[in-house]
Protein backbone atom coordinates (compact mmCIF):
# COMPACT_ATOMS: atom_id res chain seq x y z
CA UNK A 1 0.00 0.00 0.00
CA UNK A 2 3.47 2.19 0.63
CA UNK A 3 4.15 2.45 -3.13
CA UNK A 4 1.49 4.83 -4.24
CA UNK A 5 2.89 7.50 -1.23
CA UNK A 6 6.88 6.83 -1.85
CA UNK A 7 7.05 7.86 -5.91
CA UNK A 8 7.36 12.02 -4.65
CA UNK A 9 8.81 13.37 -2.22
CA UNK A 10 6.31 14.60 0.97
CA UNK A 11 5.62 17.18 3.84
CA UNK A 12 5.87 15.05 7.13
CA UNK A 13 3.34 16.86 9.29
CA UNK A 14 4.28 15.26 12.61
CA UNK A 15 1.40 15.99 15.82
CA UNK A 16 1.21 14.38 18.94
CA UNK A 17 -2.89 13.97 18.19
CA UNK A 18 -5.12 13.86 15.43
CA UNK A 19 -8.69 13.56 14.60
CA UNK A 20 -8.83 10.91 11.84
CA UNK A 21 -13.19 9.52 12.80
CA UNK A 22 -15.07 9.28 15.13
CA UNK A 23 -14.01 5.94 16.65
CA UNK A 24 -10.47 6.53 16.78
CA UNK A 25 -9.94 8.18 19.72
CA UNK A 26 -6.34 9.83 18.83
CA UNK A 27 -7.11 13.15 19.56
CA UNK A 28 -7.98 15.46 22.96
CA UNK A 29 -9.03 18.69 21.49
CA UNK A 30 -8.35 21.47 19.01
CA UNK A 31 -5.07 20.44 18.16
CA UNK A 32 -5.91 17.09 17.12
CA UNK A 33 -9.19 18.61 15.18
CA UNK A 34 -6.76 20.80 13.69
CA UNK A 35 -4.51 17.95 12.30
CA UNK A 36 -6.96 16.02 10.66
CA UNK A 37 -8.60 19.07 8.90
CA UNK A 38 -5.11 19.42 7.72
CA UNK A 39 -4.41 16.02 6.38
CA UNK A 40 -7.93 15.90 4.82
CA UNK A 41 -7.00 19.56 3.43
CA UNK A 42 -3.91 18.28 1.52
CA UNK A 43 -6.21 15.31 0.46
CA UNK A 44 -8.59 17.76 -1.37
CA UNK A 45 -5.69 20.13 -2.81
CA UNK A 46 -3.15 16.79 -3.75
CA UNK A 47 -0.79 18.18 -1.61
CA UNK A 48 2.17 15.40 -1.50
CA UNK A 49 1.79 15.18 2.81
CA UNK A 50 2.56 12.38 5.42
CA UNK A 51 0.93 12.92 8.62
CA UNK A 52 2.96 10.99 11.66
CA UNK A 53 1.46 10.29 15.29
CA UNK A 54 0.98 8.25 18.04
CA UNK A 55 -1.40 4.95 17.71
CA UNK A 56 -2.81 5.98 21.40
CA UNK A 57 -3.97 2.61 21.44
CA UNK A 58 -5.83 3.28 25.09
CA UNK A 59 -7.66 6.65 23.37
CA UNK A 60 -8.14 9.80 25.31
CA UNK A 61 -10.62 8.93 27.63
CA UNK A 62 -15.04 8.29 27.36
CA UNK A 63 -16.70 10.68 29.76
CA UNK A 64 -19.46 9.76 31.81
CA UNK A 65 -21.37 12.62 33.95
CA UNK A 66 -23.76 11.90 36.77
CA UNK A 67 -26.53 13.58 37.26
CA UNK A 68 -24.70 16.20 40.09
CA UNK A 69 -22.19 16.60 36.96
CA UNK A 70 -19.72 14.61 37.97
CA UNK A 71 -17.12 13.60 35.72
CA UNK A 72 -15.84 10.00 35.31
CA UNK A 73 -12.85 8.97 33.19
CA UNK A 74 -13.58 5.83 31.02
CA UNK A 75 -10.59 3.94 28.97
CA UNK A 76 -11.58 4.57 25.46
CA UNK A 77 -9.62 1.83 23.68
CA UNK A 78 -9.23 0.85 19.90
CA UNK A 79 -8.07 -1.66 17.68
CA UNK A 80 -6.13 -0.43 14.79
CA UNK A 81 -6.15 -3.36 13.25
CA UNK A 82 -10.13 -2.30 12.31
CA UNK A 83 -9.30 1.05 10.75
CA UNK A 84 -5.28 0.62 9.54
CA UNK A 85 -2.52 -1.98 8.56
CA UNK A 86 1.12 -2.67 9.97
CA UNK A 87 3.83 -0.94 7.58
CA UNK A 88 6.45 -3.76 7.33
CA UNK A 89 9.16 -2.09 8.99
CA UNK A 90 10.73 -1.47 12.96
CA UNK A 91 13.09 1.23 13.68
CA UNK A 92 14.40 1.25 17.36
CA UNK A 93 15.08 4.80 19.79
CA UNK A 94 17.17 4.28 22.90
CA UNK A 95 15.03 5.26 25.99
CA UNK A 96 17.02 4.88 29.35
CA UNK A 97 20.03 3.24 27.87
CA UNK A 98 18.56 0.59 26.14
CA UNK A 99 16.66 -0.15 22.81
CA UNK A 100 13.11 0.30 21.94
CA UNK A 101 11.30 -0.89 19.21
CA UNK A 102 8.81 1.28 17.00
CA UNK A 103 6.45 0.01 14.39
CA UNK A 104 3.54 1.70 12.63
CA UNK A 105 0.13 1.50 11.30
CA UNK A 106 -1.00 2.51 8.15
CA UNK A 107 -4.06 5.01 8.08
CA UNK A 108 -5.04 6.31 4.10
CA UNK A 109 -7.22 9.31 4.86
CA UNK A 110 -9.45 9.19 2.09
CA UNK A 111 -11.13 12.66 1.18
CA UNK A 112 -14.27 12.88 -0.42
CA UNK A 113 -12.76 14.10 -3.57
CA UNK A 114 -10.49 11.04 -3.83
CA UNK A 115 -7.31 12.44 -2.45
CA UNK A 116 -5.76 9.68 -0.59
CA UNK A 117 -2.96 10.57 2.25
CA UNK A 118 -0.89 8.37 4.61
CA UNK A 119 -1.20 9.00 8.22
CA UNK A 120 1.68 6.47 10.60
CA UNK A 121 0.45 5.78 14.11
CA UNK A 122 3.60 5.09 15.90
CA UNK A 123 3.40 1.94 18.01
CA UNK A 124 5.62 0.66 20.58
CA UNK A 125 3.53 -1.96 21.90
CA UNK A 126 5.91 -4.99 20.22
CA UNK A 127 6.94 -8.36 21.01
CA UNK A 128 10.47 -7.04 21.40
CA UNK A 129 9.87 -4.58 24.33
CA UNK A 130 9.86 -4.71 27.95
CA UNK A 131 5.45 -4.41 28.91
CA UNK A 132 6.95 -0.72 30.77
CA UNK A 133 7.81 0.17 26.92
CA UNK A 134 5.16 -1.10 25.22
CA UNK A 135 3.00 1.22 27.04
CA UNK A 136 4.67 4.37 26.29
CA UNK A 137 2.12 4.97 22.99
CA UNK A 138 -0.86 3.81 25.14
CA UNK A 139 -2.41 6.77 26.31
CA UNK A 140 -2.73 10.30 25.02
CA UNK A 141 -1.13 12.75 27.22
CA UNK A 142 -1.46 10.27 30.16
CA UNK A 143 1.06 9.35 32.85
CA UNK A 144 3.98 12.09 34.41
CA UNK A 145 6.76 13.49 32.36
CA UNK A 146 8.81 10.79 32.17
CA UNK A 147 6.03 9.58 29.64
CA UNK A 148 5.76 12.21 28.12
CA UNK A 149 9.69 12.66 27.53
CA UNK A 150 9.60 8.86 26.30
CA UNK A 151 6.47 9.72 24.11
CA UNK A 152 8.21 12.56 22.39
CA UNK A 153 11.28 10.63 21.83
CA UNK A 154 8.97 8.01 19.96
CA UNK A 155 6.98 10.84 18.23
CA UNK A 156 10.18 13.18 16.97
CA UNK A 157 13.29 10.89 16.68
CA UNK A 158 11.54 7.60 15.90
CA UNK A 159 9.18 9.29 13.40
CA UNK A 160 12.15 10.28 11.32
CA UNK A 161 13.65 7.23 11.89
CA UNK A 162 10.65 5.27 10.55
CA UNK A 163 9.77 7.45 7.23
CA UNK A 164 13.29 6.58 6.14
CA UNK A 165 13.17 2.92 6.89
CA UNK A 166 9.87 2.77 4.85
CA UNK A 167 11.24 5.03 2.03
CA UNK A 168 9.98 8.10 2.55
CA UNK A 169 11.66 11.12 0.65
CA UNK A 170 11.19 13.98 2.97
CA UNK A 171 11.05 17.74 1.28
CA UNK A 172 9.90 19.52 4.54
CA UNK A 173 9.02 18.58 8.52
CA UNK A 174 6.13 20.67 9.74
CA UNK A 175 5.62 20.40 13.57
CA UNK A 176 2.58 20.78 14.48
CA UNK A 177 3.29 22.30 18.48
CA UNK A 178 6.71 21.37 20.09
CA UNK A 179 5.97 17.92 20.96
CA UNK A 180 7.89 16.45 17.81
CA UNK A 181 10.59 18.52 18.42
CA UNK A 182 13.35 16.60 19.28
CA UNK A 183 13.07 15.38 15.45
CA UNK A 184 15.48 18.59 14.76
CA UNK A 185 17.63 16.77 16.75
CA UNK A 186 17.65 13.49 14.96
CA UNK A 187 18.07 15.88 11.68
CA UNK A 188 21.29 17.70 13.21
CA UNK A 189 22.93 13.77 13.78
CA UNK A 190 22.47 12.78 10.72
CA UNK A 191 23.43 16.60 9.11
CA UNK A 192 27.15 16.28 10.96
CA UNK A 193 29.97 17.13 9.70
CA UNK A 194 33.23 14.43 9.27
CA UNK A 195 35.84 15.72 12.14
CA UNK A 196 38.49 15.85 10.18
CA UNK A 197 36.84 18.57 7.78
CA UNK A 198 36.19 20.91 11.25
CA UNK A 199 38.23 23.85 12.20
CA UNK A 200 39.05 24.42 15.54
CA UNK A 201 36.11 25.49 17.23
CA UNK A 202 34.09 24.71 14.39
CA UNK A 203 30.40 23.52 14.80
CA UNK A 204 30.33 20.11 13.78
CA UNK A 205 26.48 20.17 12.85
CA UNK A 206 24.78 22.11 9.57
CA UNK A 207 22.54 23.84 11.37
CA UNK A 208 21.36 25.89 8.56
CA UNK A 209 20.72 22.51 6.71
CA UNK A 210 18.36 21.34 9.37
CA UNK A 211 16.27 24.36 9.63
CA UNK A 212 15.75 25.07 5.87
CA UNK A 213 14.39 21.21 6.42
CA UNK A 214 11.99 22.72 9.43
CA UNK A 215 8.29 24.27 9.89
CA UNK A 216 6.87 24.80 13.22
CA UNK A 217 3.42 25.97 14.09
CA UNK A 218 3.51 26.97 17.81
CA UNK A 219 -0.55 27.03 19.29
CA UNK A 220 0.36 27.94 22.94
CA UNK A 221 0.58 31.58 24.38
CA UNK A 222 1.02 30.79 27.92
CA UNK A 223 4.67 30.53 28.70
CA UNK A 224 3.60 27.41 31.40
CA UNK A 225 1.90 25.63 28.87
CA UNK A 226 5.11 24.59 26.73
CA UNK A 227 6.67 21.45 27.52
CA UNK A 228 10.21 21.71 29.43
CA UNK A 229 12.37 18.69 30.87
CA UNK A 230 15.62 18.84 33.29
CA UNK A 231 18.51 18.35 31.67
CA UNK A 232 19.10 15.38 34.68
CA UNK A 233 15.54 13.62 33.31
CA UNK A 234 17.02 14.53 29.65
CA UNK A 235 19.89 12.83 30.34
CA UNK A 236 18.73 9.76 31.83
CA UNK A 237 15.76 9.09 29.75
CA UNK A 238 17.37 10.00 26.20
CA UNK A 239 21.11 10.53 27.06
CA UNK A 240 23.50 11.95 24.74
CA UNK A 241 22.08 11.89 21.11
CA UNK A 242 23.92 14.88 20.16
CA UNK A 243 26.43 17.02 22.80
CA UNK A 244 24.53 18.60 25.66
CA UNK A 245 26.50 21.70 25.24
CA UNK A 246 24.89 22.30 21.84
CA UNK A 247 21.20 21.27 23.41
CA UNK A 248 21.44 23.48 25.56
CA UNK A 249 22.64 26.84 23.11
CA UNK A 250 18.91 25.34 20.67
CA UNK A 251 16.90 24.68 23.69
CA UNK A 252 17.77 26.18 27.04
CA UNK A 253 20.60 26.62 29.29
CA UNK A 254 18.32 25.75 32.36
CA UNK A 255 15.76 23.21 31.31
CA UNK A 256 15.27 21.35 27.88
CA UNK A 257 12.38 23.83 26.60
CA UNK A 258 10.99 21.94 23.52
CA UNK A 259 9.38 25.12 22.22
CA UNK A 260 12.74 27.24 22.27
CA UNK A 261 14.44 23.78 20.35
CA UNK A 262 11.51 23.92 17.91
CA UNK A 263 12.05 27.61 17.01
CA UNK A 264 16.01 27.00 16.60
CA UNK A 265 15.68 24.53 14.57
CA UNK A 266 12.82 25.60 12.21
CA UNK A 267 13.22 28.44 9.38
CA UNK A 268 9.62 29.20 9.35
CA UNK A 269 7.84 29.27 12.55
CA UNK A 270 3.96 30.64 12.48
CA UNK A 271 1.42 31.57 14.96
CA UNK A 272 -2.61 30.42 14.42
CA UNK A 273 -3.75 33.70 14.21
CA UNK A 274 -2.51 37.73 14.00
CA UNK A 275 -3.06 38.45 17.58
CA UNK A 276 -0.89 34.92 18.43
CA UNK A 277 1.61 35.96 16.36
CA UNK A 278 2.00 39.07 18.08
CA UNK A 279 2.04 37.12 21.79
CA UNK A 280 4.40 34.74 20.83
CA UNK A 281 6.96 37.51 19.52
CA UNK A 282 6.82 39.22 22.97
CA UNK A 283 7.48 35.46 24.87
CA UNK A 284 9.42 34.78 22.37
CA UNK A 285 11.92 37.90 21.44
CA UNK A 286 13.90 38.08 18.62
CA UNK A 287 12.46 35.01 16.93
CA UNK A 288 10.64 36.06 13.43
CA UNK A 289 7.04 34.16 13.72
CA UNK A 290 4.41 35.16 10.62
CA UNK A 291 0.85 34.63 11.41
CA UNK A 292 -0.93 31.92 9.48
CA UNK A 293 -4.61 31.90 10.97
CA UNK A 294 -6.36 28.44 11.09
CA UNK A 295 -9.06 27.34 9.11
CA UNK A 296 -11.37 24.25 8.91
CA UNK A 297 -11.93 21.60 6.43
CA UNK A 298 -15.48 22.58 4.57
CA UNK A 299 -17.21 19.42 3.53
CA UNK A 300 -16.00 18.46 7.27
CA UNK A 301 -17.73 20.99 9.26
CA UNK A 302 -20.88 21.61 7.21
CA UNK A 303 -24.29 20.05 7.69
CA UNK A 304 -25.56 17.99 4.75
CA UNK A 305 -28.14 20.51 4.04
CA UNK A 306 -26.22 23.41 3.72
CA UNK A 307 -24.00 21.10 1.91
CA UNK A 308 -26.79 20.32 -0.83
CA UNK A 309 -27.33 24.36 -0.58
CA UNK A 310 -24.23 25.38 -1.72
CA UNK A 311 -23.87 22.35 -4.23
CA UNK A 312 -26.63 24.09 -5.92
CA UNK A 313 -25.58 27.42 -5.84
CA UNK A 314 -21.81 27.67 -5.49
CA UNK A 315 -20.65 24.88 -7.56
CA UNK A 316 -17.31 24.13 -6.31
CA UNK A 317 -17.03 25.62 -3.15
CA UNK A 318 -15.54 21.95 -1.16
CA UNK A 319 -12.46 23.19 -3.31
CA UNK A 320 -12.78 26.61 -3.46
CA UNK A 321 -14.72 27.72 -0.23
CA UNK A 322 -14.27 31.37 -1.24
CA UNK A 323 -16.84 30.97 -3.73
CA UNK A 324 -18.70 31.26 -0.12
CA UNK A 325 -17.85 35.20 -0.53
CA UNK A 326 -21.39 34.84 -3.08
CA UNK A 327 -23.79 33.71 -0.67
CA UNK A 328 -25.10 36.70 0.88
CA UNK A 329 -26.05 38.03 -2.74
CA UNK A 330 -26.56 34.40 -4.49
CA UNK A 331 -28.37 32.27 -2.17
CA UNK A 332 -32.62 32.84 -1.40
CA UNK A 333 -33.12 33.63 2.14
CA UNK A 334 -35.36 31.17 2.39
CA UNK A 335 -33.50 28.65 1.06
CA UNK A 336 -30.75 29.63 3.56
CA UNK A 337 -33.57 29.41 6.69
CA UNK A 338 -34.72 26.15 5.68
CA UNK A 339 -31.38 24.77 5.24
CA UNK A 340 -30.54 26.47 9.17
CA UNK A 341 -33.91 24.77 10.47
CA UNK A 342 -33.14 21.27 9.40
CA UNK A 343 -29.41 21.38 10.70
CA UNK A 344 -31.20 22.62 14.15
CA UNK A 345 -33.40 19.67 13.99
CA UNK A 346 -30.76 17.53 13.76
CA UNK A 347 -29.61 18.52 17.16
CA UNK A 348 -32.47 18.80 18.53
CA UNK A 349 -32.91 15.11 17.46
CA UNK A 350 -29.81 14.20 19.13
CA UNK A 351 -30.43 15.95 22.16
CA UNK A 352 -33.68 14.02 22.30
CA UNK A 353 -32.01 11.08 21.74
CA UNK A 354 -29.54 11.01 24.13
CA UNK A 355 -30.69 13.32 26.84
CA UNK A 356 -34.55 12.87 26.63
CA UNK A 357 -35.03 16.60 26.60
CA UNK A 358 -37.00 18.21 23.80
CA UNK A 359 -36.04 21.58 22.73
CA UNK A 360 -37.78 24.24 21.04
CA UNK A 361 -37.61 24.45 17.03
CA UNK A 362 -38.60 28.14 17.04
CA UNK A 363 -36.30 29.25 20.76
CA UNK A 364 -32.88 30.07 19.99
CA UNK A 365 -30.17 27.35 20.81
CA UNK A 366 -27.03 29.13 22.23
CA UNK A 367 -24.09 26.52 21.70
CA UNK A 368 -20.97 26.24 23.86
CA UNK A 369 -19.00 23.43 23.68
CA UNK A 370 -14.78 22.75 24.16
CA UNK A 371 -11.98 21.43 26.41
CA UNK A 372 -13.75 22.83 29.88
CA UNK A 373 -10.48 24.61 31.63
CA UNK A 374 -10.51 27.70 33.82
CA UNK A 375 -9.21 29.95 30.78
CA UNK A 376 -12.15 29.03 28.20
CA UNK A 377 -14.51 30.20 31.41
CA UNK A 378 -17.66 28.52 30.52
CA UNK A 379 -19.23 29.46 33.48
CA UNK A 380 -18.96 32.88 32.28
CA UNK A 381 -22.54 32.66 30.55
CA UNK A 382 -24.39 32.09 34.16
CA UNK A 383 -22.12 34.73 36.11
CA UNK A 384 -25.36 36.39 36.76
CA UNK A 385 -27.99 33.55 36.79
CA UNK A 386 -30.92 36.61 38.07
CA UNK A 387 -30.19 38.38 35.15
CA UNK A 388 -30.33 35.06 32.62
CA UNK A 389 -33.75 34.97 34.32
CA UNK A 390 -34.83 38.11 33.61
CA UNK A 391 -33.73 37.93 29.90
CA UNK A 392 -35.29 34.64 28.99
CA UNK A 393 -38.50 36.17 30.42
CA UNK A 394 -38.48 38.79 27.58
CA UNK A 395 -36.21 36.92 25.01
CA UNK A 396 -36.85 33.04 25.51
CA UNK A 397 -33.21 30.96 24.43
CA UNK A 398 -31.84 27.15 25.26
CA UNK A 399 -28.64 26.45 25.62
CA UNK A 400 -26.65 23.47 24.89
CA UNK A 401 -23.00 22.62 26.55
CA UNK A 402 -20.47 20.18 25.65
CA UNK A 403 -17.13 19.41 27.10
CA UNK A 404 -14.20 17.31 28.43
CA UNK A 405 -12.02 18.20 31.45
CA UNK A 406 -8.47 16.33 31.74
CA UNK A 407 -8.71 13.25 34.04
CA UNK A 408 -6.03 15.73 36.09
CA UNK A 409 -7.32 19.05 35.85
CA UNK A 410 -9.08 19.10 39.08
CA UNK A 411 -10.64 22.68 38.26
CA UNK A 412 -12.34 21.61 34.69
CA UNK A 413 -13.97 18.91 36.57
CA UNK A 414 -15.44 21.50 38.85
CA UNK A 415 -16.83 23.65 36.38
CA UNK A 416 -18.75 21.07 34.61
CA UNK A 417 -20.39 20.20 38.29
CA UNK A 418 -20.99 24.09 38.60
CA UNK A 419 -22.44 23.95 34.78
CA UNK A 420 -25.01 21.11 36.00
CA UNK A 421 -25.74 22.84 39.35
CA UNK A 422 -26.79 26.37 37.26
CA UNK A 423 -28.56 24.26 34.88
CA UNK A 424 -31.04 22.90 38.06
CA UNK A 425 -31.09 26.25 39.71
CA UNK A 426 -32.57 27.80 36.07
CA UNK A 427 -34.52 24.13 35.05
CA UNK A 428 -37.79 26.40 34.86
CA UNK A 429 -36.39 29.76 33.32
CA UNK A 430 -33.58 28.59 30.65
CA UNK A 431 -33.58 25.00 29.21
CA UNK A 432 -30.05 23.82 29.38
CA UNK A 433 -28.60 20.16 28.43
CA UNK A 434 -24.98 19.20 28.82
CA UNK A 435 -24.12 16.77 26.01
CA UNK A 436 -22.03 14.22 27.74
CA UNK A 437 -18.67 12.17 25.99
CA UNK A 438 -17.86 14.96 23.38
CA UNK A 439 -16.34 13.63 19.98
CA UNK A 440 -16.38 14.75 16.33
CA UNK A 441 -20.28 13.70 16.01
CA UNK A 442 -20.98 15.82 19.26
CA UNK A 443 -19.08 18.82 17.66
CA UNK A 444 -20.77 18.45 14.71
CA UNK A 445 -24.27 18.49 15.62
CA UNK A 446 -23.50 21.33 17.88
CA UNK A 447 -21.40 23.98 15.45
CA UNK A 448 -24.60 22.71 12.84
CA UNK A 449 -27.41 23.06 14.93
CA UNK A 450 -27.01 25.80 17.14
CA UNK A 451 -28.17 29.01 16.48
CA UNK A 452 -25.60 31.42 18.35
CA UNK A 453 -21.98 30.08 18.96
CA UNK A 454 -20.37 31.47 22.23
CA UNK A 455 -16.73 31.50 23.34
CA UNK A 456 -15.60 33.41 26.27
CA UNK A 457 -11.89 32.87 26.84
CA UNK A 458 -10.09 34.93 28.88
CA UNK A 459 -7.45 37.02 26.85
CA UNK A 460 -5.13 36.90 25.30
CA UNK A 461 -4.74 32.61 26.06
CA UNK A 462 -7.30 31.98 22.79
CA UNK A 463 -4.35 30.87 20.59
CA UNK A 464 -6.83 30.68 17.69
CA UNK A 465 -10.18 28.60 18.22
CA UNK A 466 -11.79 26.99 15.21
CA UNK A 467 -15.21 25.98 16.85
CA UNK A 468 -16.74 29.40 15.60
CA UNK A 469 -15.77 29.18 11.91
CA UNK A 470 -17.39 25.81 11.75
CA UNK A 471 -20.13 26.99 12.93
CA UNK A 472 -19.99 29.74 10.07
CA UNK A 473 -20.07 27.12 7.26
CA UNK A 474 -23.71 26.24 8.88
CA UNK A 475 -24.96 30.04 8.62
CA UNK A 476 -24.17 30.02 12.46
CA UNK A 477 -22.92 33.54 13.83
CA UNK A 478 -20.50 33.88 17.06
CA UNK A 479 -20.91 35.76 20.25
CA UNK A 480 -17.21 35.87 21.44
CA UNK A 481 -14.57 37.39 23.39
CA UNK A 482 -12.42 39.09 20.65
CA UNK A 483 -9.43 36.83 20.88
CA UNK A 484 -7.66 33.84 18.67
CA UNK A 485 -8.85 34.08 15.30
CA UNK A 486 -12.29 35.95 16.30
CA UNK A 487 -10.40 39.50 16.43
CA UNK A 488 -10.12 38.69 12.74
CA UNK A 489 -13.59 37.52 11.98
CA UNK A 490 -15.60 39.91 13.67
CA UNK A 491 -17.46 42.10 12.07
CA UNK A 492 -20.02 43.50 14.36
CA UNK A 493 -23.39 42.51 13.34
CA UNK A 494 -22.19 41.04 10.65
CA UNK A 495 -20.65 38.07 10.93
CA UNK A 496 -21.24 38.41 14.49
CA UNK A 497 -20.91 40.30 17.73
CA UNK A 498 -18.20 41.07 20.14
CA UNK A 499 -18.33 40.31 24.08
CA UNK A 500 -15.91 44.00 25.31
CA UNK A 501 -13.19 45.19 23.37
CA UNK A 502 -10.12 44.39 22.22
CA UNK A 503 -8.30 45.65 25.30
CA UNK A 504 -6.99 42.76 27.36
CA UNK A 505 -8.81 43.54 30.70
CA UNK A 506 -11.49 40.74 31.53
CA UNK A 507 -13.22 42.79 33.72
CA UNK A 508 -16.49 43.22 32.99
CA UNK A 509 -17.40 40.54 30.18
CA UNK A 510 -20.15 39.12 31.85
CA UNK A 511 -22.49 42.13 32.05
CA UNK A 512 -21.02 42.76 28.35
CA UNK A 513 -22.25 39.54 27.38
CA UNK A 514 -25.49 40.02 28.99
CA UNK A 515 -26.00 43.34 27.67
CA UNK A 516 -25.16 41.83 23.87
CA UNK A 517 -27.73 39.13 24.80
CA UNK A 518 -30.66 41.20 25.86
CA UNK A 519 -30.78 44.39 23.87
CA UNK A 520 -29.22 43.09 20.13
CA UNK A 521 -28.79 39.52 19.54
CA UNK A 522 -32.18 37.75 20.99
CA UNK A 523 -34.27 40.78 19.99
CA UNK A 524 -32.90 40.39 16.32
CA UNK A 525 -33.62 36.63 16.22
CA UNK A 526 -37.20 37.18 17.80
CA UNK A 527 -38.17 40.16 16.23
CA UNK A 528 -40.48 39.25 13.15
CA UNK A 529 -41.26 42.77 12.25
CA UNK A 530 -37.50 43.13 11.02
CA UNK A 531 -37.54 41.32 8.45
CA UNK A 532 -34.24 39.38 7.00
CA UNK A 533 -32.17 40.85 9.72
CA UNK A 534 -31.36 37.62 11.32
CA UNK A 535 -31.30 36.07 8.01
CA UNK A 536 -28.37 39.19 6.93
CA UNK A 537 -25.84 37.97 9.48
CA UNK A 538 -26.27 34.24 8.81
CA UNK A 539 -24.99 35.29 5.79
CA UNK A 540 -22.94 37.03 6.64
CA UNK A 541 -21.13 34.57 8.75
CA UNK A 542 -20.85 32.30 5.20
CA UNK A 543 -19.90 34.90 3.16
CA UNK A 544 -17.13 36.33 5.70
CA UNK A 545 -16.05 34.01 7.34
CA UNK A 546 -16.40 30.61 5.90
CA UNK A 547 -15.33 31.91 2.68
CA UNK A 548 -12.12 33.00 4.40
CA UNK A 549 -11.65 30.45 7.55
CA UNK A 550 -11.22 27.44 5.76
CA UNK A 551 -8.71 24.85 5.96
CA UNK A 552 -7.53 25.27 2.40
CA UNK A 553 -6.98 28.44 2.57
CA UNK A 554 -4.66 27.21 5.39
CA UNK A 555 -3.03 25.23 3.66
CA UNK A 556 -2.69 27.34 0.62
CA UNK A 557 -0.49 29.38 2.36
CA UNK A 558 1.81 27.08 4.16
CA UNK A 559 2.73 25.67 0.62
CA UNK A 560 3.43 29.19 -0.92
CA UNK A 561 5.23 30.59 2.32
CA UNK A 562 6.53 27.60 4.49
CA UNK A 563 6.91 24.71 2.33
CA UNK A 564 8.24 25.57 -0.91
CA UNK A 565 11.00 28.04 -0.28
Amino acid sequence: MLDEFIHEPRVAYFSMEIALRNEIPTYAGGLGVLAGDTVRAAADLALPLVAVSLVSRAGYFRQEIDPQGRQTAHPAPWDPAAFARPVDAKIAVTIEDRLVWIGAWLYVLEGHMGGRQPVLLLDADLDENRPEDRAITHFLYGGDEVYRLKQEIVLGIGGVRLLQALGFRIRQYHLNEGHSALLGVELLHRNRYPAEDLRPGESPYDLPRVREQCNFTTHTPVEAGHDRFSYDLVARVLGEPIEIDVIKRLAGERELNMTRLALNLSEYVNGVAKRHAEVSRQMFPGYRVHAITNGVHPFTWTAKPFRTLYDHYLPGWCHQPELLVRADCCIPDDAVREARQQAKQGLIERVHQRMGVILDAQVPILGFARRMTAYKRPDLLFADLERLRVIARQHPFQIVLAGKAHPQDEGGKRLIEQLHSHARVLVDSVPIVYLPDYDLDTALALVTGADVWINTPLRPLEASGTSGMKAAFNGVPSLSVLDGWWIEGCIEGVTGWAIGDHTETNEGDAQALYDKLEQVVLPLYHDSTESGGWIRVMKGAISKNAAYFNSHRMMRRYATEAYIR
